[in-house]
């Protein structure tokens, strides 16, 4: 096999987009292990604290779709960057609302910045993916979670010092603004289909772009892997929304331990992606998403039918090593769909993970309120299942990456 060597320009390249993918994973899980507080100050039930949660995801949903668009007219560099400067400034107001109101408008601000964001910078991404000639797709999405991880480390720590929550995220924001100012000087330049192999342009645009959405294995495609993004974001975002809340208010954790629900399953899904790219080439992504599933199921339903802080952190570290790839792998899957426009499988892909984040807040909510927020979790092992079920969605195996970028890149291939 061989393989292209990338140049000076895209190894800086590759350095802005991990500086972007790890701010993205900073910025919000400061907020993550401080929602206790803002739950406290603004007198909200657990219901209403879901139904603000839920405005960040109904923010992508409505907004979301705008990220194909912006990035044909400016270019995903400038999306990202630009986008990111929004989030680094919109977040101080979402910690600092003074009512609920604000609160929701902030979140939902918040979730539509970062739906543009991440659609942009997985374009960006896959533009760099194309200069290397391998997959390097995975190692992103690992940096974006130790960007989480350590973002829920710093608010953990500042809601256990008792920092102001105005002076903790003001912190943030400056990180934020000066990582998205510095990434943009070292991107790509150019349009987002220059890395692209001219061979396969006829059958991106198959069907004249449109019309591809309306043939069945295109629908069928997108319904199955709607299901399982879903599936996997009901996962990632229980521990986000109510792991501090359940860990401190059913098993009387300290605030710090409250945050470790989050970091468990940031943690172990930071691992999991940078060893990701490795194991989906040898087993597939179908079958890692298989075992994953198995984790998920496994892990937080034992937690929940043995519930202790151990037992938590435990289940949601295991679930997190189960929906490791997943996102990643739906991504490409999405973008490998025939007949569609560059960036549009990454942008519908996008808009349907986040339908999971819009349901699972309101829904755990309304069952810890009816009953505890321990049973409202058990949204989370039934949602492994579902990645069980609808695994069969991904590739067997992934297979390797087309050679592209060699013209502007002249004597830089070398044998593997």
């Amino acid at each position: 096999m061989s393989r292209t060597v990338p140049g000076t320009r895209p190894v800086r390249a590759r350095a802005a987009v991990f500086a972007l993918f790890f701010t993205n994973g900073f910025v919000f899980s400061n907020v993550v292990p401080r929602y206790p507080e803002i739950k406290a100050e603004l007198g909200l039930s657990n219901a209403a604290l879901g139904t603000a949660i839920a405005a960040m995801p109904l923010g992508a949903l409505v907004l979301g779709l705008t990220a194909g668009p912006l990035i044909r007219r400016f270019g995903s560099a400038r999306t990202a960057v630009v986008s990111q400067l929004l989030m680094g400034v919109n977040i101080v107001l979402v910690g600092t609302a003074p009512g609920y109101a604000v609160l929701c408008a902030a979140i939902f601000a918040a979730g539509s910045l970062d739906a543009v964001n991440d659609v942009a910078m997985n374009a960006h991404g896959m533009r760099v993916q194309r200069r290397y000639g391998r997959s390097i797709l995975n190692a992103f999405h690992g940096l974006w979670s130790v960007g989480a991880v350590l973002g829920g480390v710093a608010g953990a720590a500042a809601a256990q010092f008792e920092l102001a929550l105005a002076v903790h995220l003001g912190l943030v924001s400056a990180v934020t603004l000066v990582s998205a100012l510095v990434s943009s000087r070292f991107l790509l330049p150019g349009p987002d289909d220059t890395e692209r192999d001219p061979a396969a342009a006829p059958a991106a645009t198959a069907g004249g772009g449109g019309r591809a959405w309306l043939r069945r294995p295109v629908l069928v495609a997108f319904a199955v892997l709607g299901l399982m993004t879903a599936a996997t974001t009901v996962v990632e975002d229980a521990p986000s929304s109510w792991g501090a809340v359940y860990l401190r208010s059913e098993l009387a954790a300290s605030p710090f331990v409250g945050g470790l629900a989050f970091m468990a399953l940031q943690g172990t899904q930071t691992v999991g992606r940078l060893l990701g790219d490795r194991v989906v080439q040898r087993l597939g992504d179908r079958t890692t998403a298989r075992i994953g599933g198995v984790l998920v199921t496994v892990g937080m339903g034992a937690a929940l039918l043995w519930p202790s802080v151990p037992s938590t952190v435990v289940g949601f570290g295991l679930a997190g090593l189960g929906i490791a790839t997943l996102i990643p792998a739906a991504l490409h899957a999405a973008d490998e769909v025939p007949g569609l426009r560059p960036g549009a499988g990454i942008n519908v892909a996008a808009f349907l993970l986040r339908i999971g984040f819009l349901v699972s807040p309101p829904v755990v909510g309304l069952i810890a309120d009816a009953h505890s927020i321990r049973l409202g979790l058990v949204v989370v092992p039934l949602a492994g299942l579902v990645i069980l079920l609808t695994s069969r969605v991904l590739a067997t195996r992934r297979e390797p990456a087309a050679e592209v970028g060699a013209a502007s890149e002249p004597a830089s291939r070398a044998a593997a």
